[in-house]
């Protein structure tokens, strides 16, 4: 069996960081809070769990404090999670099962971070990060803002589950970010290729389309990011083209996507909605048809929804039959969706509607 320390950096997070706790607590063999500057009961609330509660001037750079919690961790791996992260009971028992299986022949351990759920607790946005790593590699964290952990070495990939949850008053965009980013660009002048990319996605999430637009064309130039963000830049920047009415330079952006691996559903899916969206319902059944054809890519750790592999284009091909009129059609596709997903209230009404038209004919 492993030792292991879970290492957190906080800031007023007292509506979130019991949740968090209370679902690995009984796990972790020891709990590093760094405090960056708490005004609420954050810190009060983490003395429950642990004694090892530290302050850390903020600086404006998440890696620095990032680092500073690895610092203090003593046991031989480190896990890292954010306050508004957590475990559900299965995912628990999973990591206290590899905590007492696993031997130290690894660097680091892959876990799935789940950024969004249904109201069934079925996925529906997910990717892999760096979450277990061996102490005395000393592997550090970079970037001031969208750290990243850099690693090396034998990885392996778990099925545990990370549960991002922030509290819906939490999702307000911040502007803390792009300041950061933008305070980095003044001092140093530049901006390492996974900061031009993150940055780019500051500005779209702000509206600030034609800079996005420039930096997501500024980071694919560069030839160095990771595929996974270069497929990612080209969608973002095809919307922040659709935003602005540029309908053909957001499909060349799509069409550009291709250049970096086989075709992506998620991509796909927003080529086949431009077309519904004109009502040129032919072309964007052709595209819908298209993913049904597409095989998920293996060992993927980069963004995935998976309704858009099955189930989207089953049923937005129904509502495209339907407008065509081709009913019969228009069923057959609905069926196939609702056995995706048999509680699909959209699928089911669908159903009624669908079978009602073929009756009457």
């Amino acid at each position: 069996m492993v030792t292991i320390s879970l290492a957190m950096i906080v800031k007023n997070e007292e509506r979130n960081i019991r949740r968090c706790l209370n679902s690995v607590s009984s796990i972790v063999d020891e709990i590093i809070i760094v405090d960056t500057g708490s005004k609420d009961k954050t810190k009060e609330i983490c003395s429950l769990y642990t004694d090892k509660v530290y302050d850390f001037k903020w600086i404006d750079d998440f890696s620095a404090a990032r680092n500073y919690s690895y610092e203090l961790a003593t046991m031989e791996y480190i896990l890292w999670l954010d306050a508004d992260d957590f475990l559900l009971p299965e995912d628990a028992i999973k990591l206290k099962k590899l905590k007492k299986n696993m031997t130290t022949d690894y660097n680091a351990i892959m876990m799935k971070y789940v950024t969004g759920l249904d109201y069934k607790g079925n996925e529906t946005f997910s990717y892999y990060r760096e979450r277990l790593t061996k102490k005395s590699c000393n592997f550090q964290w970079n970037e001031p803002v969208h750290e990243y952990l850099a690693t090396s070495g034998p990885v392996s990939e778990s099925s545990i589950r990370i549960i991002h949850g922030k509290k819906p008053e939490a999702a307000v965009k911040s502007s803390r970010n792009i300041k950061i980013y933008e305070k980095h660009l003044k001092e140093k002048g530049y901006l390492s290729p996974r900061g031009i990319y993150y940055y780019a996605r500051e500005l779209k999430d702000h509206n600030r389309l034609k800079e996005a637009i420039n930096q997501y064309e500024l980071f694919l130039d560069t030839g160095m990011g990771w595929v996974e963000d270069n497929i990612a830049a080209c969608s973002d920047m095809a919307k922040c083209y659709f935003q602005l009415n540029l309908d053909k330079l957001a499909l060349t952006s799509l069409f550009k996507s291709f250049l970096y691996d086989t075709p992506r559903a998620e991509v796909c899916c927003q080529i086949g909605y431009h077309y519904q969206e004109k009502e040129e319902y032919e072309r964007a059944i052709y595209w819908f048809q298209f993913i049904l054809t597409l095989k998920k890519p293996k060992n993927c750790w980069g963004f995935l929804q998976p309704d858009c592999w099955a189930y989207i284009p089953l049923i937005e091909c129904a509502v495209c039959y339907d407008r065509l009129g081709d009913y019969k059609k228009a069923l057959q596709f609905n069926k196939r969706a609702l056995k995706q997903k048999p509680d699909s209230v959209q699928a089911i009404r669908n159903q009624e509607y669908l079978q009602k038209k073929l009756s009457a004919l």
